[in-house]
This record gives structure tokens, sequence and C-alpha cells, in this order.
């Protein structure tokens, strides 16, 4: 359990403004990536399917966020996914990736347009090359919240998402979900993986614009 301060409403001095350099290990996840190599292994009635996909990631920085005294910096971030046989959105999320430099905790928010939220948490140290986040039904702190439907036909027990940054610049991702699938045992290893490239450089976050504007350039 992290330590707590006795006063949760005072916020830090001295803030940075500037959120890309403040990152630690998400730094290396900021712009816009894209990759058409990605793999997904779902469920189907039948059975197991493998599908390749397409996947384009836009991660922004967002100014600096506090909580009283704990101070967070951040990407938020849109993942659009579709296969080279439909045209369709194949899957569509969106959420933020946090960073705590005070304690090394790291989140990962997760919203997606079936009736499911994640948050899912871990630590790491600013230079790292591997980190990973993960998240349990029932959990209260990093935990699952999905539909009735969602809950009774494909349970959702577990997130984990494992990134490993490259020394090309590219960034490699492997998630793992537990299903809960009605009538079957065991659970079902949902499991997807990606190599995403950078196609665009992040932007500062917007406060950084802000007082370049106050200064006069």
């Amino acid at each position: 359990m992290p330590n707590i301060p006795d006063d949760i409403f005072t916020e830090p001095d001295n803030v940075s403004p500037d959120t890309l350099t403040n990152l630690g290990p998400l730094r290396r996840l900021a712009g816009l990536w894209e990759s058409d190599q990605g793999v997904d292994i779902n469920p189907k009635a039948e059975g197991p399917e493998r599908r390749v996909f397409r996947e384009h990631i836009r991660m922004d920085p967002i100014d600096p966020q506090t909580n009283g005294p704990q101070l967070l910096y951040g990407l938020r971030y849109h993942i659009h996914i579709n296969t080279p046989q439909e045209a369709i959105t194949f899957h569509d999320q969106v959420g933020y990736w946090l960073w705590e430099p005070a304690t090394g905790l790291i989140m990962q928010t997760i919203a997606i347009p079936r009736g499911q939220v994640v948050l899912a948490g871990g630590t790491a140290k600013p230079d790292d090359r591997r980190i990973s986040v993960e998240a349990r039904r029932g959990d209260t702190r990093f935990g699952i919240c999905s539909t009735p439907f969602l809950e009774e036909a494909f349970r959702t027990d577990y997130y984990r998402i494992d990134i490993t940054f490259n020394d090309d610049g590219s960034w490699t991702y492997v998630t793992r979900t537990d299903l809960a699938l009605r009538g079957r045992t065991p659970s079902f290893n949902h499991h997807d993986t990606n190599t995403l490239r950078q196609i665009v450089p992040p932007m500062p976050n917007p406060l950084v614009g802000l007082l370049k504007d106050a200064k006069g350039g």
C-alpha cells in the first residue's frame, strides 16, 4: 500500500509543465504508430480463430495531473484496428497511460464500445525497456467492469499487457485476457501481439504551447 501523507489536499509546488520530459518509460510510446502485422487469437463457437489485423495508435501527451499531492504525467490514446478482409472496425479503444515519477507507478485505462472498462497497474523504472500492467475482476484498485451480458457470456477475469521497447525505436506488445465463456472450461486465453512503428513524432502537451506563446515564442 502506498504511503498516503496526512495532508491529502495540498498540491505539489514547482510542477514541470513539460509532459514529454517527465513520462519515464512511457516517453517511448508517444506519437503516432502503425502496423499491419498484428495477430489476434479469439474465441469462436467452433474453436479459436487466428486473425491478422492492421493497427493505428495515437498517443498524445496531456498536461500534468494532480490528486492532491499525487503528481501524474500521461498520454491520451486511441487505438483503431481493422483487418485486410474488412473495412469495418475490428476493435476500437480509448484511454490513458499514466506515470507517477515519485513511486514508479504506471497505469493504463481502457474503455471499449462493447460495454467494458479497465484500470490496470504496475511499476517500472524510468529507463526500463520492458513494462507491464495488469488488472483482475473484483479488484477495487486495478479492476475490470463489464455489462451484464459480458459478465454472463464472456466474463473477463484477468487482463495483462507486456510492452517491450526495441532497439530500432519500435515497440512490441503482448496482451492476455482470460475469458470465462459460458458453458465452457477452462478459461480462454484471448491474446494479441503486434510491433508498432512510429510514423509521426509527438507534439508537446497543450500547456507547453500556451507557456511558449505567453513568452512570445
